[in-house]
Order: C-alpha cells, then structure tokens, then sequence
C-alpha cells in the first residue's frame, strides 16, 4: 500500500518527490519508493455561483436576495478537471474504469503549503473527489531536503488541523456572502455596478477617506523664533500671529542667550525584529518601489528554489531549536552582503528566540542552502534575499546608545529649546547604514518610514521655506554649555510656516494601516488585529487597482473617481476597518480553537440581514445618484422611473415587466413607432394622439388617439377617433359614427392587440 501526497503546485510537488524518491513521471503525477506525488493548481475546486442552486439567480434582482447556500456546492473550473480528475482516481483507486490499474492506497498526505490558503486548496478537492482516505498532513517551513526528510518523518494527523481548516472554510464563505449579496443589492439598487468586498471595501475605504483629508486640508501658516549661535539652534514655540513672532524678534535684538538649563540623557534603540510578509512587503516597496504582490510572487519562487523558508507568515522570531541554524546562516553572511565585516555581524540570538510569538510559521530567514546558489540571483530576488540576509544580521547585532541633550534658553524673558544627540555606540545601525548605502546605489530611496499611516488627524508640520523644523535632532551633545552662560554673538531668524496635509497612501504605508486597523477599538490581549492575513493583503491592493476602484501614481495608492463613488454609498458595516478587523480577530479564534465557527457564520448572516433592511430604507433620490438619465414617467405597475432604451421604454426595476416598445407587429402595419413623446403622454394621460397613422387600405395618413391598457402587466393598445367635422353638404344633418373603417374616419371598437 503507497501514500499518496498532493502538492500545491507541480514545481513543490517535484521538490517533494525528489526527497522521498518518488522519480517515475506518470501522467498528473510522480511515482516511486511507495509513494504518489501530485498536486493542485491552486483552488482546483471553488464554491459555485449563485445559479448553479437556482436558474432564477441568472438574474440581479434584489427581492431574491439574501442568497444564503443551505448546502454549499464545490465546481472545478474546465481548464483544470483534467488534473482534477487524475486527484479524484487516486484519491479513489477502487473507482477507476477502462481497466485501468491504480497503485492502492492507504492514506494521503496534504503537503499544499502549510497555512490557512493550502488547508482549504487540498480539502476542496478531497471533498469534492469523495475520498474517504485518512488525511495526513506536511507541516514544513521550508523546502529544503533536511526540512523535507524532517517533516515527512514526522507527519500529523489531519484532525489537528480541524481549527485551521474551520476558519478557512468560514473565511471563504463569508468572503462569498458578503460579495455575491452585497454587490448585488447596490447594483440592483443604484442601476450602477457596485463590487463589494469583505477585506477590499474597507481597504479602499481607508484611502479614500484619507484622500478626502487631503482635499479638504486647509494650509495654516505658523511662524517660529531661531536663534543661532556657538553652535547651539534655539528654537521657540509657534505663533499663529505674525505680529507677535516679530515683537519676539525684535526683542530679542541685542539680547543674551541665557542657558537656563541643560539635560543630558543616555539612551538606545534597539535592533529591529526578523522581517515577516508585510513588514518585508512595506520595506521593498520603501526602498525599490516594488509592490505588494510583486514581492509575494518572487518571494514564493525564492521559497520553490529553497532559499528562503515560508514566506506567508506573520512571525518576525524564531523557536528556540532553530539558533544552531542562525549561527550558521550567520557565519554564512559576510559571503552574501559584502560590506559586512566580522565585527559587523553579532551573535545576539536571544533577541529573536520567543517561542510564544511564533503560531503556524517563524519569521522569514534565508536557507542553508541559499548561500551556496544566491550568486544566480539578480534584480528582485537579489534585491529581497540581500534584504533578509541584511535585517537578520541587524537582528542579533548591538543596540543603538546615543547620547540626547536638550537645553532651555532664555532670551528677552522668551523660552526657547535646542536639542542635540550624538551616537556612542552604533550597533546595529552600521548595518543599516552599509546596507542602505547599497541601495542607494541601485537608485532605490533609503527615506524613513512616510508619515502618512498615522490615524486621525494627522496633519504633520513641515517647513514651508526648507527651514529647520522645531523638532529636528542636531549631531551634537552640546558639550560646551552649561548652566548660567551666556551667549550675545547669535543671530535671531523669523520662520514661516505651514502646517501639511496628510500624505497619500503608498504600498507601505497601506499595509501598515491594514495590519494595524482596529487597533484602538480592540483590547491589549487581543490576538489578531487588521484587515486580512500578509498572505491576502497583496491580493486585496491589487483587485482595488485591477477594479478601477483605486489608481498607482508612483508609490502611491491613490482612490479612483468610481472607488470613490463607491465609498459613498457604502453603509459603515461595509466599509468599516475595525468591524471587518473583528471579522478576522475572530476567524484566528477559531483557527486556534477558542470559537466555533457558527457564531461566526451567524454574524455574518446577520450583517447581510441588517444591510438588506438598511437598504430598502434609502430613498428614491439617493437611488438615482449615479442615474443619468432622463425620467420619460413613472411606471404604472409599480410606480419607479421610466427610462428610454435602445428598443423600448422601460421601468426601473428590471424585475417589473412593463415596457413600451417602441416597434410591434400592430404599429408597423400603420408605419408607426412610439416615440418620447407619445411615451410621455402615455405614462401621463394613457392615450396619445398623431395625425400620421397610415391606412393600408385608402393609401392615406389619418388621426386617431392611440390608448394604453394594460392586461397581466403587458401593454395593449387599441383606437379611439376624433368626431368628424360634418361638411356643407350635411350641415345640420344628425351625424353618426362609421363603422366601416372607410376612408373618411374609423371605429372606436378596434380590438386591442397586444403589441409585441
């Protein structure tokens, strides 16, 4: 009896193959040493849309809805059923017809990648294919042979997994619910294609209230008092008033600068933590401009080469096994990052060992393996492995202890501050230093972290003419001063000033925001806090710009007029980052087992009852927000807008069945169609009148009033003429109506015809 082990992709179902010696090519699979390798390509097996459980589903209307699956039902898309075929035969050998012979087996392995994504990805297709095989599951964190050999020897049960698995499941779901329900009310309600996401919603939320900020700063000029001199920048409070910053000024002309007080203090900062998904992702994108999913990408092809360990995680420390292994990787790193010196590279392993801190995977670290094929690399992937390499060097190095010096100056009976800091002891930062420099070398930007994620009113203060701000730290301790001097060769600078807006978006900033959303509404001991996994951030940024719903402008992230638009009519559950952060606190309880997933399922439901209630609340005007178009009359069936199509005039509300059309059988025999107009007087008055209806019969136009009925919500028309106007001849003769339908008038008793 074999084992069979499915893969993710082909490329790791060959790295596994390699290990355990399964080297026989098979079609959709490899095979030898008593086991079967093969593998998925990506979700073969997704929940299907919405008219797989009801033909009348085809159609958006809004009284179908909430569409909520009593029985959820997996489909396999076409240009992937032959591969999941070949899983469905050989997670059911005893199935397999044509005489075809199968190897038997007796367990299979899920060896897709070890999180939440690859949890879902094997059951889908296990489910699907109705195996009932026992499930055993490779846990590895990276796809080295030793991590390989180690993981294959040490396979858990599938059951430890049900946790993982439950919020995978409740993740897909809602992302379903809430996608298929929620987009289909507001286009059905505002006739106006509205996308909405569980994660992608609030995300494009967040931008566009922050581009709103921007739109609606004021600028605010400030003015500051510099006195400058032996060495010492002096700096005063802000003055909304000019007036009183230039009495200041002149004041302090022909003044001393008195030394009130001068404080110096030691401190240190220390080194920063391993990098994990985002963190790596916010960095790349500082430095190279690269974006989100491109650092996913050739960071999942670094991890397919085996040189670099799980990239997916959102650990930035390691397990206390593992410092024999960052010994060695350290030895290893002088050869990668040639401007590391021995004494660069510190042994401080204990910083990054916190077994607590480290859940499915620890933070990312280059292989063993790795330094022996890096000199392959270049572009991006060079750039991002000289990035781990570099940040796990900082990681174990010393801190950072600086000297800080602050000085209160007296001048003209005005308080005034300088500051200085000198460093002592670089530490870690002469790796950043080295490191930056290098990518400063390649043209990438070594800037500090952008200002614009601060929440809430962020309105940063920066200089408006270069100057100095309040708040800049000078390379100096300021050694010579002490309390009691005083100093009379200085100069005294008015400043102006301008308060800045907050900064757009970029990648970095984005993902920061997204991991730290909800942050103040949520305890101290809350797990889990953000929008989305490191794993789906990338995705969410991309669908925002892929959608039309936000645009890149360099680094920025930047919201699109419609991502906007749909921001407006988003109601707060939708498009709120704490709630939908709560969303994801509480799948991770239920990935670690401290929750089911019912109550989750049951807040879900509950947020599209609410919605759909809310909306049905939304008056008429705010419906036609987006609604161009001119209103022809209301509709007699159910009493929303009449619009003007192509072919017909028609109601609002797609599901409503009134529509005047403007050609049918019965009008064309008169070489007649309806126009605005007459649509118009129909809606209005039920009749409207022409001149020009055509007789078949005398070759001759005549007039006649055309009268709307409706019968079982369809239109019918029928004729109803105008008294004839009795000639001389006939004058004071009693006049009587024809019948005949002749040449000089026409009946009133034409039998309506349904128009088609």
């Amino acid at each position: 009896m074999g084992t069979l082990v499915i893969a993710e992709k082909p490329s790791v179902a060959q790295a596994l193959a390699k290990v355990i010696g399964a080297y026989k090519r098979q079609d959709g699979y490899l095979e030898g040493n008593g086991y079967l390798v093969s593998w998925c390509f990506g979700h073969l097996a997704e929940y299907v849309m919405p008219d797989f459980y009801d033909s009348r589903y085809q159609y958006w209307r809004f009284e179908d809805l909430p569409i909520i699956p009593e029985k959820w039902e997996l489909s396999v898309a076409r240009d992937k059923e032959k591969q999941f075929r070949i899983l469905a035969k050989l997670m059911n050998p005893e199935k397999a017809g044509d005489g075809e012979i199968l190897p038997p087996v007796e367990c299979v392995v899920n060896a897709c990648d070890a999180g939440r994504e690859g949890e879902l990805i094997f059951r889908h297709a296990y489910d699907l294919s109705g195996s009932s095989l026992p499930v055993k599951r490779l846990w590895i964190h990276s796809l080295e042979e030793s991590a390989i050999t180690e993981g294959f020897a040490n396979l858990r049960d599938g059951s430890e997994y049900a946790g993982l698995l439950s919020a995978a499941i409740c993740r897909a779901q809602a992302d379903w619910l809430v996608g298929i329900n929620a987009t289909r009310a507001f286009t059905t309600l505002y006739h106006k294609k509205l996308a909405v996401g569980r994660v992608q919603t609030p995300t494009l939320a967040m931008v566009v209230e922050r581009q709103k900020k921007i739109d609606n700063f004021q600028k605010e000029t400030y003015f500051q008092v510099r006195l400058e001199g032996e060495g010492i920048v002096a700096i005063s409070e802000k003055f909304m008033d000019e007036a009183d910053c230039d009495a200041l000024v002149e004041s302090c002309q022909g003044e001393a600068m008195e030394i009130i007080k001068v404080e110096r203090v030691t401190g240190k900062t220390s080194p920063p933590a391993l990098y994990d998904l985002t963190t790596l992702q916010r960095e790349a994108n500082r430095f190279y401009g690269y974006t989100a999913q491109e650092t996913l990408s050739a960071m999942q092809e670094l991890y397919e080469e085996r040189l670099v360990t799980y990239p997916r995680t959102d650990s930035q420390y390691i397990t206390p096994d593992m410092e024999g292994t960052v010994l060695d990787l350290l030895d290893a790193a002088p050869e990668e990052l040639l401007f590391l010196s021995g004494p660069l590279v510190g042994k401080n392993i204990s910083r990054i060992v916190n077994a607590e801190k480290v859940s499915d995977h620890h933070a990312i670290l280059p292989t063993r393996e790795a330094f022996a094929h890096s000199e392959s690399l270049d572009g991006m992937k060079k750039d991002l492995f000289s990035m781990i390499v570099q940040r796990l060097v900082q990681t174990v190095s010393g801190d950072c202890i600086f000297k800080k010096t602050t000085v209160d100056v007296r001048c003209a009976g005005h308080d005034f501050t300088a500051k200085g800091k000198e460093i002592v002891e670089p530490g870690y930062t002469a790796v950043e230093e080295a490191f930056l420099a290098t990518v400063k070398g390649k043209g990438g930007s070594v800037g500090n972290v952008d200002t614009g994620n601060l929440s809430g009113a962020d309105e940063i203060e920066r200089d408006g003419d270069g100057a100095d701000s309040a708040e800049k730290v000078l390379a100096s301790d300021f050694s010579g001063l002490e309390e009691g001097m005083e100093i009379r060769n200085f100069q005294v600078v008015k400043c102006r000033r301008y308060t800045s807006p907050p900064r757009p978006y970029t990648e970095d900033t984005l993902l920061s925001a997204m991991e730290t959303a909800g942050k103040k509404e949520f305890d101290r001991e809350t797990e889990k806090k953000g929008l989305g996994t490191p794993a789906t951030r990338a995705s969410m940024i991309e669908k925002l710009v892929s959608s039309g719903y936000a645009v890149r402008k360099g680094k920025q992230i930047l919201p699109a007029k419609e991502g906007a638009e749909l921001i407006e009519v988003m109601p707060d559950g939708l498009k709120s980052a704490s709630l939908t952060a709560e969303w994801e606190n509480r799948l991770l309880e239920i990935e670690r087992g401290k929750a089911g997933p019912e109550e989750f399922m049951r807040g879900i439901t509950g947020l599209l009852s609410k919605m759909l209630a809310d909306c049905e609340k939304i008056p008429e005007d705010e419906l036609r927000r987006f609604d161009t178009r001119e209103v022809i009359g209301r509709c007699p069936l159910c009493g929303r807008p009449v619009y003007e199509g192509n072919r017909n005039f028609h109601c609002a509300d797609q599901s409503c069945k009134f529509a005047i059309w403007k050609e049918s059988n019965y009008l064309s025999n008169m070489k007649k169609t309806i126009t605005k107009s007459m649509a118009q007087d129909f809606l209005s008055k039920g009749r409207t009148h022409a001149d020009d209806f055509y007789s078949a019969k005398s070759g001759k136009n005549f007039a006649a009033d055309l009268v709307m009925q409706i019968e079982d919500g369809r239109v019918r028309y029928s004729m109803e003429f105008p008294p004839r106007k009795p000639s001389r001849a006939s004058a004071g003769k009693k006049h009587g109506a024809r019948t005949d339908g002749g040449k000089n008038g026409g009946t009133n008793n034409c039998r309506p015809i349904t128009q088609k």
